[in-house]
């Protein structure tokens, strides 16, 4: 009955949305105030119905009714309540659900708190986003619905996969799919905003929150998945440049270049075709990545679906709501007349030289990622771009993004002096200098990785020290007026630093990483950098719903014990898969990572171990900009409403 009544709901849902999307605009046009005030009990019912349907999903999934397909071939009785439950979006179906349910929830509160935005623009809006949600709701019910039965149920199920059954990507997607969906309503602003034949101020500061909690949620997403890859599969990295990485990584580089952009919107009313473009192709690029997992195109350890089928439906949406956007904003071009000038130096120019550092990033990014697929489509090759690729071409242009945010974050607005807008940086340029040439005395090689990241993370982090300090004035009380200062000044000075940790984490990492190999056998003690390890037992365990062979390993440094360490190798039966669960002594300077392989002939054990310097700064660099951001998004300027009164929405003939 609940699967019934999840699956009613669903429909019910689709066809409010229809609703939602056609008579609010039609209101909109003909200014008739009772079809625009439709939008508004729309978007609730419409949430309400879908969290309904989602809700009805996941009691699926928690009482392992093997009555439905997808629960058979994603859950298992046996399975801990945890990833049972985040069994119901560790699927294609169920995934896009909750995709759909965070379009409906948006909508929701864009109506709920959007009282401040004229009439015309919040029906259009409202308009807009519910014709994203009628996209995927039709993908749903006609392609990959998750509520289809099975005329026989079988006994019990096929198990989630086991990758997938860990806290790390318990929480992953539900992130991820509110940065992706969360660009919906930048989207649906722009949109709504070309249709009215107006983008000023206003504009600016309203479309702002939502771009801001969307890069908020996509940063802590790609976090949790890059956390999840370092621990969970056993080879020791980050960040492998996979396809569906590459995916969420896009929309987050031009979710930041909005961001930016929209501040130049708002203060100078300047670059709004830029702007409207950037939101465009923001949302655009989470389309992209929501074909790549599914449609088979590319291949990927991420990957929910290889359903060609689906891909062509996905790319269809894709088509008509990019398309669709682009001619628009062809047709309104003239209507977005910049009316703030700024001279060649100024804060405005470095937003501008910002933005296209992170177009162009997001860009090769891009070319990385779709050029094996071109090569075969077009010349009948197959070739592989991997890490190297990335991090040749992509590396420079975060490099010159450090270089320039301490600077242009201290610039005037209109028009400015570099040499006096250099001259309060300049202890801090010394400092970091200091910092990246100590770092190039002490390190073994000779590389210039790790002093050119240290140096970037110094500057990044003193710099927005001293921009928080000049905003203080001079005389007394100035630790008063810091207190006092805006959240969002707060958000940004966090947000930088964060930036400047994670570049530093980063490049401490890759330059001086230790790698160890070797068949160790029980009870000798071997050496790997400065610390000595021990395999003193290896003992074949069980655990909920899985086989372990785990070994013990002593960990010690200068004949004192630091910590033990047991790696795992595990054997789940039912999926008939095996997983590495790697040991790491955690340090705020340092992690010490073992995994233990197989055992050898002659009665020893692989064991292969990793000294890896600065790992846990990428994290928490990574938790500083989410930080910044949700202090930004907490100043009341910020609100949706705020400036309302400011934005005459007079449609162009």
């Amino acid at each position: 009955m609940t699967t019934e009544l999840g699956h009613f709901a669903l429909i019910l849902a689709f066809a409010v949305a229809i609703v939602q999307m056609i008579v609010p605009l039609i209101g909109a046009h003909k200014r008739w105030p009772g079809w625009m005030a439709v939008a508004e009990p729309a978007a609730g019912a419409q949430f309400v119905l879908t969290a309904l349907s989602f809700g009805a999903l996941t009691w699926a999934f928690v009482v392992s009714d093997f009555s439905l397909n997808v629960v058979v071939a994603n859950s298992h009785s046996a399975k801990p309540m945890l990833y049972k439950i985040s069994g119901t979006w560790g699927n294609h179906e169920g995934s896009m659900l909750l995709w759909v349910l965070i379009v409906t929830l948006f909508g929701a509160m864009a109506a709920w708190f959007g009282g401040g935005l004229p009439p015309t623009l919040r029906a259009r809006v409202l308009a807009v986003q519910s014709a994203i949600a009628v996209a995927f709701f039709a993908f749903i019910i006609f392609t990959s619905n998750p509520f289809l039965r099975l005329e026989v149920p079988p006994f019990d199920g096929q198990d989630l996969n086991p990758l997938l059954q860990d806290p790390g990507l318990a929480f992953h997607p539900p992130f991820l799919y509110l940065g992706y969906v969360g660009l919906s309503m930048a989207f649906s602003f722009a949109v709504a905003a070309l249709i009215e034949g107006r983008v000023d101020a206003a504009w600016g500061r309203w479309v702002r929150p939502w771009t801001l909690a969307a890069w908020i949620f996509l940063t802590i997403g790609i976090a949790l998945g890059s956390w999840w890859a370092y621990y969970e599969l056993g080879w020791g990295g980050f960040w492998f440049w996979d396809p569906v990485e590459n995916a969420s990584f896009m929309p987050w580089l031009l979710a930041a270049a909005l961001l930016h952009s929209a501040i130049v919107v708002e203060k100078r009313e300047s670059l709004k075709s830029w702007t409207i473009l950037l939101a465009i192709l923001a949302f655009g690029f989470s389309l992209i990545g929501t074909f790549i997992v599914r449609s088979g195109l590319l291949t990927s350890v991420h990957a929910f679906a290889n359903d060609p089928e689906r891909g062509v439906f996905i790319l269809a949406i894709m088509a008509f709501f990019m398309g669709g956007a682009l001619v628009l904003f062809t047709l309104r071009a003239g209507a977005m007349e910049a009316k703030g000038v700024f001279g060649l130096v100024s804060r405005e120019s470095a937003l501008v030289v910002n933005n296209l550092l992170l177009a162009v990033a997001c860009f090769v990014v891009f070319v990385g990622t779709m050029w094996p697929l071109l090569a075969e489509m077009f010349f009948d090759r197959k070739l592989s771009v991997g890490p190297p690729f990335f991090n040749a071409a992509f590396t420079p242009f975060m490099v010159a993004l450090g270089l320039i945010l301490p600077v242009g974050s201290v610039l005037p607005w209109k028009r400015a002096r570099i040499s006096r807008a250099m001259w309060p940086l300049r202890y801090v340029f010394v400092l970091a200098l200091a910092v990246g040439g100590l770092a190039f005395v002490m390190q073994t090689g000779r590389s210039m990785l790790g002093p050119i990241g240290l140096f970037l993370g110094a500057w990044l982090v003193s710099g927005t020290v001293v921009e928080l300090l000049q905003r203080t004035g001079r005389g007394d009380n100035r630790l008063g007026r810091l207190r006092r200062l805006p959240r969002a000044d707060w958000g940004k000075a966090v947000a930088h630093g964060g930036l400047g940790v994670t570049m530093a984490g980063i490049a401490g990492l890759t330059a001086w990483t230790v790698d160890d190999i070797r068949v160790a056998q029980i009870g000798q003690p071997f050496d790997v950098g400065s610390y000595t390890l021990t395999l003193t037992d290896v003992q074949e365990l069980r655990g909920p719903n899985y086989l372990s062979t785990t070994g013990f390993v002593t960990l010690s440094k200068d004949g004192s014990e630091i910590a033990q360490m047991t790696p795992e190798k595990r054997f789940y039966p039912v999926a008939q898969m095996p997983t590495t669960e790697a040991a790491i002594d955690y340090n705020l300077l340092r992690d010490v990572y073992v995994v233990i392989g197989d055992q050898q002939d002659n009665g020893g054990w692989t064991v292969r171990t990793y000294i890896k310097p600065m790992t846990n700064w990428i994290w928490i660099g990574c938790a500083l900009m989410a930080l910044g951001g949700l202090l930004s998004l907490t100043d009341r300027r910020f609100r949706v409403a705020a400036g309302a009164r400011k934005f005459s929405a007079v449609p162009a003939e």
